[in-house]
């Protein structure tokens, strides 16, 4: 199942691939989320409101320590403390990582914020399909 928002200002901008099949392997990337900025605590509550409910309560949210603005432990979203981390790993440069206890992990690909609609639309794609590299040339 894919899910997309809507581009209106107060939701996030949301793609998920499809759910691994059973008792096939999860995936890498999870979707994709294009933030309006790099400020964490405007960004993140539009962010969770848009998951499915079945992911659970997100607790903890992992990012690129140099790219997100972000408050020092935590922040209050939806009357629940989400603990915010910060990792310096090239690896997580362009992702956010999501864990809800008991739920899972997911990995999100961040589109830069200053993309344009187009290269959103791209990036988005690649990051859902089913084989990220299918149609793609070195």
């Amino acid at each position: 199942m894919t899910t997309t928002s809507s581009l209106h200002p107060s939701s996030a901008r949301l793609r998920l691939g499809a759910e691994p099949r059973q008792g096939g392997s999860a995936r890498r990337i999870n979707g994709a989320w294009w933030p309006r900025s790099y400020d964490l605590t405007a960004e993140l509550p539009g962010l969770l409101a848009g998951l499915p409910h079945r992911w659970g309560h997100i607790s903890s949210v992992l990012v690129n320590g140099t790219m997100w603005s972000l408050p020092r432990d935590g922040m209050l979203v939806a009357d629940q403390m989400v603990h915010l981390r910060r990792t310096d790993s090239p690896r997580a440069e362009h992702t956010v990582c999501l864990l809800a206890p008991g739920h899972g992990r997911w990995d999100l690909l961040v589109v830069p914020p200053a993309a344009t609609e187009a290269e959103a639309e791209r990036l988005m794609d690649t990051a859902t399909a089913d084989d990220p590299l299918e149609g793609h040339t070195a």
